[in-house]
């Protein structure tokens, strides 16, 4: 089978043939029809990942799959030959990943049934984005009387927090440029969308909102000293933020109680997850789809800040 496989931090990932995996007790093989290109696979590839987690070579670049249940080892219950499956792989290290024509995965862990009559490409981007997007929610409980900055909202873990916040009942604001980015967290239900570019977010919520507003979810600020005046600058009295970027350092905050978002695939939001994109309450932001030859592309574009998703199509899959 073919997979991306990087051999050493000395080399790049490469797209190499290597034998088919084959399940062991309590495990099942996927044959895997579509994945999406999140920022940490493009960490994990270059190396960046070193500093947090550890890498067993070779490694197999990726996390998110979708597709269909091919073999079942010894003992497996939950699944059978046939079955649609989605999720997302994520280990204490380095080494098991998604872009391969064939994984083999713990019937208890990372995938959980596809929603009926999804396409795989946008199951595939049901994943880490999804999961990530409902802890950062939960983090700073969002109901149905919050009003929410989703900072980073285009991109896949904004494009759903957004979502999600709007499902809540939340009033939704979120960094957008005018033109396609805007229209595309409008679409997803923003009530308000702020220019980003100009450096001026927090000037521009204050202004709408002068009492403050309740909660921020933010998706790009890694500086600590950044996201504090941010947060300051929008948030009233007892706010709270969530970030994935490990930026909450409580002793620049004062009274604004902030959470470090750690995503991780537990298999009950992936069913939550699954049971919203069926009812269609949740929609996959697939905004390109790329063959699996081209995964390099589908990387630069998600390099260059693509708007939503972007799915990676293998042979044969839709």
């Amino acid at each position: 089978m073919r997979a991306y496989i990087l051999e050493s931090f000395e080399s790049s990932p490469q797209m190499v043939d290597v034998d088919k995996p084959q399940p062991g007790p309590g495990e099942v093989l996927v044959r895997v029809a579509a994945v999406t290109v999140n920022p940490v696979d493009s960490a994990i590839a270059s190396g960046d990942a070193r500093g947090w987690l550890e890498y067993r070579f070779p490694v197999t670049i990726g996390r998110d799959l979708a597709g269909t249940v091919q073999e079942v080892g010894d003992g497996v219950w939950r699944f059978a030959v046939g079955d649609r499956v989605f999720g997302y792989i994520a280990e204490d290290h380095a080494r098991r990943g998604s872009f391969a024509e064939y994984v083999v995965v713990p019937q208890d862990q990372f995938i959980v049934a596809a929603p009926p009559g999804l396409a795989h490409t946008d199951a595939a981007a049901l994943g880490l984005a999804a999961v990530t997007a409902t802890m950062c929610i939960d983090a700073v409980g969002v109901t149905e009387s919050s009003v929410l900055l989703v900072n980073g909202a285009t991109g896949g873990v904004g494009s759903y927090a957004v979502q999600i916040a709007k499902a809540r009942g939340a009033h939704v604001i979120a960094s957008a440029r005018p033109g396609d980015e805007e229209r595309h967290v409008r679409e997803l239900g923003a009530d308000e969308a702020v220019d980003w570019a100009g450096g001026g977010v927090a000037e521009a919520v204050r202004a709408a909102h002068p009492e403050g507003i309740d909660t921020v979810i933010d998706l790009v600020t890694g500086d600590p000293e950044q996201l504090a005046a941010l947060c300051r600058g929008v948030l009233r009295e007892g706010g709270s933020v969530a970030t994935t970027l490990n930026a909450g350092d409580p002793a620049l905050l004062g009274s604004i109680t902030a959470t470090n978002v750690w995503s991780a695939p537990e298999m009950e939001r992936l069913e939550l997850i699954a049971q919203l994109a069926g009812d269609g309450a949740l929609r996959p932001p697939v905004t390109d789809v790329y063959d699996f030859a081209d995964l390099a592309d589908a990387f630069g574009a998600v390099g260059r800040g693509a708007l939503g998703k972007i799915a990676v199509r293998l042979d044969g899959a839709d």
